[in-house]
């Protein structure tokens, strides 16, 4: 009997335990997956800021036990609030309740298009997708900034963490995107590697996302942006396959094929000498800092690997290029990708 006491005590402990732990984690531990926004005004309404919070957070049913335990539903206070990552639950709810209004932090990169970007931005703040993208294709905003179309204006775009007052209107978040842009370029570093290339930062911004759609290696970056300046500067045609594919609208394509390259486009660098008219994607800014600072050498073309390790065979002459195709395309026969 006496064990059986003692096997009952020891059980109550480790049950008791697990209960303290998982209460503690619940309530004072980080709870929110991701970072993102609440605004506050006198006509919201409760149960959609719970949903909302409940979206971000691990442990809903302790958010809505303790908002619930400091009646939050009537103490919501007017305000925009950030919530980030390693905030509790307790933290949440407090906010809430008792904090002040707050600046908001956006992470933007790997946006392809206006559409793109304006639908992240919403996501992170009050500020509609509809909203954002009308400010990003208003003719009057682009021209103002000094671009000729919305696509163009797009490179003013440097992926980065930037943060802005919750108040801000999608016009407004678009002229500090320039202003910060304008920032980006005049440093000293920039502008020797601006020196270096002899490109003008719009330029940069075009070539570099190219670059960034050829390879995900970080240490090929440069040397790749060698190939293109060589090319350029020898008046050859970039034959890039990512301006094909966006030419085509389909960057998925993993295999281009001789129709492809027919298509009628300025963005067909097979067909056009010099770079697209505008960038065909937001370049990462390791695909900005290796144009600035590009390799010098000899080499006129690339190829990716048959090894299919996101890497490149490196060529001087045309001759040795075909080879390391012709390697590449036995290889895509032997996985079987046509397209």
């Amino acid at each position: 009997m006496r064990k059986i006491f003692i096997y009952l005590l020891v059980f109550l402990l480790l049950a008791g335990a697990v209960v303290a732990y998982c209460g503690y984690s619940m309530f004072y531990t980080s709870a929110v997956t991701e970072d993102f926004s609440v605004r506050i005004t006198p006509k919201t309404d409760y149960e959609a800021v719970v949903e909302k919070v409940k979206k971000y957070c691990k442990y809903d049913f302790a958010f809505e036990f303790y908002a619930d335990y400091l009646d939050l539903k009537n103490n919501l206070r007017v305000g925009t609030y950030l919530m980030f990552k390693e905030m509790s639950v307790m933290t949440i709810v407090r906010t809430l309740k008792y904090g002040e209004s707050t600046t908001l932090r956006l992470t933007i990169n790997n946006a392809r298009t206006p559409e793109a970007l304006a639908k992240k931005i919403a996501s992170k703040s009050d500020i509609t997708e509809e909203a954002m993208l009308k400010a990003l294709r208003d003719p009057k905003l682009v021209k103002e900034l000094g671009f000729d179309s919305a696509e163009a204006m797009f490179s003013i775009f440097i992926p980065n963490t930037y943060e802005f007052y919750s108040e801000i209107t999608a016009e407004e978040l678009v002229r500090k995107f320039k202003a910060e842009s304008d920032k980006f370029w005049a440093t000293p570093e920039h502008q020797k590697g601006l020196d270096h290339c002899g490109l003008s930062p719009y330029e940069v911004m075009i070539l570099a996302s190219i670059v960034h759609e050829e390879t995900n290696a970080v240490s090929e970056m440069s040397r790749i942006a060698g190939v293109y300046m060589n090319r350029l500067q020898k008046d050859m045609l970039l034959q890039a396959d990512p301006t094909v594919k966006y030419a085509l609208g389909d960057p998925t394509i993993k295999r281009i094929l001789k129709r492809h390259l027919e298509i009628e486009s300025p963005y067909n660098t097979y067909k056009y000498k010099g770079l697209p008219p505008t960038p065909i994607a937001m370049p990462d800014v390791a695909a900005i800092e290796a144009v600035l600072n590009y390799e010098v050498h000899d080499y006129l073309y690339f190829c990716a690997r048959p090894e299919f390790d996101g890497k490149h065979n490196f060529a001087r002459t045309g001759k040795e290029h075909s080879r390391n195709a012709r390697a590449y395309h036995e290889a895509l026969n032997k996985r079987n990708i046509r397209k």
